[in-house]
């Protein structure tokens, strides 16, 4: 099985709705970890409603710093936000990097998490299959 890593900033939203949704989505085939450059104490409030509203799982889904995923086997690592682009580690091993930018819904309405969420599904699970031959 492949295990993609989803980094962003705060690892507070669209990462965490990228692992959520990849682990709903492509449960067996590949295993999504989600983490941030600089976590954020908790994951926003509106991105749990979102994922919950689309019948997703929350359950374990919380800030995590990088570090605590170095030592992972990680088969790709997909950048979700211009910041974690640029301030992205090097990982004990050379490993594939895909920067795949969304909106930060942060401070806005329900609304926007949730158009956030479905462009995330939109673009990350067909290149997750199209990249990983599933």
């Amino acid at each position: 099985m492949k295990t993609v890593l989803i980094l962003c900033t705060g690892n507070s939203c669209r990462s965490q709705m990228g692992e959520a949704l990849v682990n709903h989505d492509l449960q067996g085939q590949v295993r999504a970890l989600s983490a941030g450059t600089r976590p954020q104490p908790k994951v926003a409030d509106g991105a749990i409603e979102a994922l919950k509203r689309a019948g997703i799982a929350t359950d374990g889904l919380i800030p995590k710093d990088v570090e605590a995923v170095m030592d992972e086997s990680i088969d790709l690592v997909v950048t979700v936000c211009d910041n974690a682009k640029e301030a992205c580690p090097v990982f004990p091993r050379p490993v594939p990097k895909l920067h795949m930018p969304f909106h930060d819904p942060h401070g806005e309405p329900l609304e926007s998490f949730e158009q956030v969420r479905d462009e995330i599904r939109k673009k990350l699970i067909p290149e997750l299959r199209q990249r990983f031959d599933l």
